[in-house]
């Protein structure tokens, strides 16, 4: 089991005042996430993010939230990637169906389970997010593009395993177009925090990754 993890998830469960099995819930999570299909989309991940998120917030020109609206992020962030499947096309659907009605059945509205699932939605890149916290939430997703470059390509490592069974081809015709999408966005990041962290660093990862693929 993740302490680290366990820890962070019974300490938030408990100052929520939610009902149910905080345990249960937290070891329901640590199953989904550590699929073995997974490589990326793991318990390492959702470390990651939370570092992101505790240094955001840490940080003398960085986030600033109410504790509500910090709830809100961190729960979508738990279960973000709840569901993930390589063949399927609705994962964040079916991961923000989910963190909605866990936390509908806990009965604790201090986080609104419709906003948490909203949140989800937004990482699945098809629309712009329109509110901060939207952003907050992908922005920290998407941190791994701006991370040196062995971190990232030991990322563009495990996609590639996630994805084995696309066969080479039509894996980098496929994946070059996904980072070029990132490319071609007028900023990768939304917020001006992330923007001045990542930003310049993240757009060289990607035009080396794109290169290597084509």
């Amino acid at each position: 089991m993740n302490t680290v993890l366990r820890d962070r998830w019974l300490q938030l469960w408990s100052g929520l005042g939610y009902e149910g099995d905080a345990l249960a819930l937290y070891e329901d999570l640590e199953r989904r996430y550590s699929e073995p299909h997974r490589a990326y989309h793991t318990l390492a991940h959702l470390e990651h993010c939370f570092r992101e998120l505790n240094e955001a917030f840490r940080d003398d020109d960085g986030i600033s939230l109410g504790s509500n609206a910090r709830v809100t992020v961190e729960l979508a962030l738990w279960y973000h990637d709840v569901f993930y499947d390589t063949r399927a096309n609705d994962n964040e659907e079916r991961s923000a169906l989910f963190a909605e009605q866990v936390l509908t059945e806990a009965r604790c509205f201090y986080a609104n389970p419709g906003l948490v699932a909203s949140y989800i939605r937004v990482t699945a890149h098809t629309k712009e997010p329109l509110f901060f916290d939207e952003k907050l939430v992908l922005d920290v997703d998407l941190a791994i593009l701006g991370q040196p470059e062995e971190a990232f390509d030991e990322y563009e490592r495990q996609i590639r395993l996630e994805y084995e069974w696309v066969p080479a081809d039509a894996f980098r015709s496929g994946r070059a177009a996904v980072l070029q999408r990132f490319l071609d966005r007028t900023t990768i990041y939304n917020l001006q925090y992330f923007q001045r962290k990542y930003e310049a660093r993240a757009r060289e990862n990607l035009k080396r990754s794109l290169s290597a693929l084509t």
